[in-house]
């Protein structure tokens, strides 16, 4: 496996902020549209995300990003982001297997996270990578599907 910048995921720095921000806006900001409301991820505070240690990036420049939150029994997955001019060169594949390593690496034997109902390519794209549907739900304005993926 190559061990070059593009490669790496790292935590987050402050510096990363602006970065984490337009990765974020670029990923999501065509499902405004479709959803109906601004996708939650694009309303996060990134600095505080960043600060907090739940921020993880790819690339240099930073092109994906993942924001993960441990809890006593799983880890969740509350979003992940890959600019669009990167798709389809693994950017994702590599930043979900960083997740479950994560959460295997604090002794976490789940992970979870949820997506938006109408964001209809994650339902194709998680059930490949071992997550399971638990529930749909109404969270305020968001139609979401929860997932799990129990480690081994």
């Amino acid at each position: 496996m190559r061990n070059d910048r593009h490669e790496q995921i790292r935590p987050a720095a402050a510096e990363d902020v602006p970065a984490v921000r337009a990765v974020t806006d670029a990923a999501y900001r065509h499902y405004i549209e479709r959803i109906g409301v601004v996708p939650q991820p694009m309303e996060a505070d990134h600095a505080a995300d960043v600060a907090a240690g739940k921020v993880f990036v790819t690339g240099e420049p930073v092109v994906g990003l993942v924001v993960i939150e441990a809890f006593a029994d799983h880890l969740l997955l509350d979003s992940i982001a890959v600019h669009p001019g990167t798709h389809g060169k693994g950017v994702g594949r590599r930043l979900l297997r960083f997740v479950d390593a994560r959460a295997r690496a604090l002794g976490l034997g789940e992970v979870r996270l949820y997506t938006n109902a109408m964001m209809w390519e994650n339902q194709e794209i998680y059930p490949k990578y071992g997550y399971d549907v638990v529930e749909r739900r109404a969270d305020g304005p968001y139609d979401r599907i929860h997932y799990r993926k129990r480690l081994d």
